[in-house]
């Protein structure tokens, strides 16, 4: 008995042992499939499309992606290179196997934020449509809408490059092509032709350039940096545009935000220039401490006057006017022969080949169109250019010019030249381009206009030679170094130069329903 008993000891401590093995063995199995079920819960939460993950189909991808591309009928260039990228490539730009790019959503943001401000349509940028797409993908409420999340994928991806590409491009390099609104827009019946109108040269989109970004990471914040060129006016228009309710208003607001956007030569803060607005028919002489400012008149309806950026280079006082043949054939007609006529307004007509003085009598109406007459007008008073003109290089032949009609100043509407700009205050101007001249040559400019001197040495020349035939050239041609700058535009919004505060004028031209038709879906009311 006593030897069962100590041998049954080792017995009972090897089922004892034995037992507690099984039970730490079923302890850890139970932690690791614990363990295992925990970790597999995990991976299912962080998938980026939860259980739709695995539905992820490259070729279905594809195969949608291929639908979209044909049935997009857009004529839009900037829709054109979007649709070439995923025609040549193929390939996601917002969503990858670790979901949607958080741009996607701030891009969203920022144009439903931005597009009102902007006074664009937002449903020319597609917004609700990739909202509606979000919010599938964010809910995953594929099956219950009974889409397949390749297409919503693809659509959606497709759909924010279209909107991102529209307003960077919009933004950067404007929405029309303003050369080929203007210059598309009126037709001279009398010639067969559209007059040329707009003459500045206007950079075309760097879509390369454009479509990189888009590729990019830094995307978001290069859509936050396409502002307009002209972005100093285009704020000031945007705040405008918040306090306007007038439909005329509003379109004048944004068809000059428009303007801003055009990717050409504006105005420079702190430069010397001059600037034109033909709608409020003024001009602004800038760079000085307080700008210099007057009235204008400008083209008429059948001869408006073109929109240019250019250098006023030199100006000539007493100047001699040589008569564009298109002046000539219209405005002479019913004075062929008569020499009285010619006799009084000062015209005179020269030979091109020979450089003789020609009898007006003997001339005909196939004169007025013979490219070997040249018609001139003798400088001085009565002279159609005034006193002084300030020429600057152009296509045409136009300039800033006195008048011997200072009275038509006094109307309301001063739209009455050729083409050409007459000054109100012509040698104010002239003195503005010529800042530092000594008061003796600034005398010898009032002299030769016929403006009475103000230094003594002046009031002297003009006691010793006031009995000489007029005009008095004591200056003729001056040039202006350094060139200033001229810029002739056409805002019906624009913030006063000298008060900076926004004001509207007339669209005379009646540019700005053309430009509003021109924006297309990106125009509204």
């Amino acid at each position: 008995m006593h030897n069962f008993e100590i041998s049954s000891k080792p017995l009972i401590m090897k089922k004892t042992v034995f037992y507690s093995l099984i039970f730490i063995v079923v302890a850890l199995q139970a932690m690791v499939t614990s363990c295992r079920q925990g970790w597999t819960s995990g991976l299912m939460e962080e998938k980026p499309f939860g259980q739709y993950t695995d539905s992820l189909d490259t070729l279905r991808m594809h195969q949608h992606l291929r639908t979209l591309i044909e049935r997009d009928s857009s004529k839009l260039a900037v829709d054109h290179m979007v649709k070439h990228r995923y025609d040549s490539l193929g390939t996601a730009i917002w969503f990858s196997e670790n979901g949607i790019d958080s741009s996607a959503y701030m891009v969203v943001q920022h144009l439903r934020s931005s597009l009102s401000q902007d006074g664009l349509n937002p449903d020319a940028f597609l917004i609700d449509e990739i909202e509606e797409d979000l919010g599938i993908v964010e809910k995953q409420s594929f099956d219950s809408l009974g889409v397949d999340i390749n297409e919503v994928l693809m659509r959606l991806d497709y759909n924010l490059s279209k909107s991102w590409m529209r307003y960077v491009k919009g933004q950067r390099y404007g929405f029309v092509r303003p050369d080929k609104v203007f210059n598309h827009l009126y037709y001279r019946e009398d010639r067969g032709y559209y007059a040329h109108l707009f003459d500045y040269e206007v950079e075309m989109p760097k879509y390369d350039e454009l479509l990189k970004h888009l590729e990019d990471a830094d995307r978001h914040s290069y859509l936050q940096q396409s502002v307009p060129v002209n972005n100093t006016v285009y704020k000031a228009l945007q705040n405008k545009l918040k306090t306007v309710t007038d439909t005329t208003e509003r379109r004048k607001c944004k068809v000059s935000m428009e303007r801003c956007r055009w990717q050409l030569r504006h105005p420079k803060s702190g430069e010397r220039h001059v600037l034109v607005n033909l709608p409020s028919q003024q001009l602004w002489a800038m760079g000085n401490k307080n700008p210099l400012s007057m009235k204008i008149c400008c083209g008429a309806w059948s001869t408006k006057t073109p929109l240019l950026a250019s250098e006023i280079g030199y100006m000539q006082v007493n100047p001699e006017w040589s008569l564009p043949p298109k002046i000539v054939e219209s405005d002479f007609k019913r004075h062929v022969g008569d020499s009285a006529w010619f006799a009084r307004h000062k015209y005179f007509v020269v030979s091109r080949k020979t450089g003789d003085t020609l009898n007006i009598a003997h001339i005909g109406h196939d004169g007025l169109r013979n490219g070997g007459l040249r018609f001139v007008q003798r400088g001085g008073s009565g002279n159609s250019l005034g006193r002084i003109v300030f020429r600057f290089a152009s296509s045409f032949s136009i300039y800033l010019h006195d008048t011997n009609t200072p009275w038509v100043f006094e109307r309301d509407r001063r739209t009455v030249s050729h083409g050409c700009i007459r000054v109100e205050k012509p040698f104010e101007l002239a003195h503005y381009f010529i800042p530092n001249a000594d008061a003796w040559t600034l005398d010898q400019i009032r002299i030769s206009m016929d403006i009475p001197p103000v230094t003594e040495r002046g009031q002297q020349w003009l006691r010793k030679n006031g009995h000489r035939p007029r005009p008095f050239r004591l200056i003729g041609y001056y040039p202006i170094k350094p060139k200033v700058p001229v810029y002739i535009v056409y805002y019906t919004a624009y913030p006063n130069p000298e008060t900076g505060v926004v004001e509207m004028w007339p669209d005379f031209y009646g540019y700005d329903k053309p430009i509003a038709a021109a924006m297309g879906r990106f125009y509204v009311d």
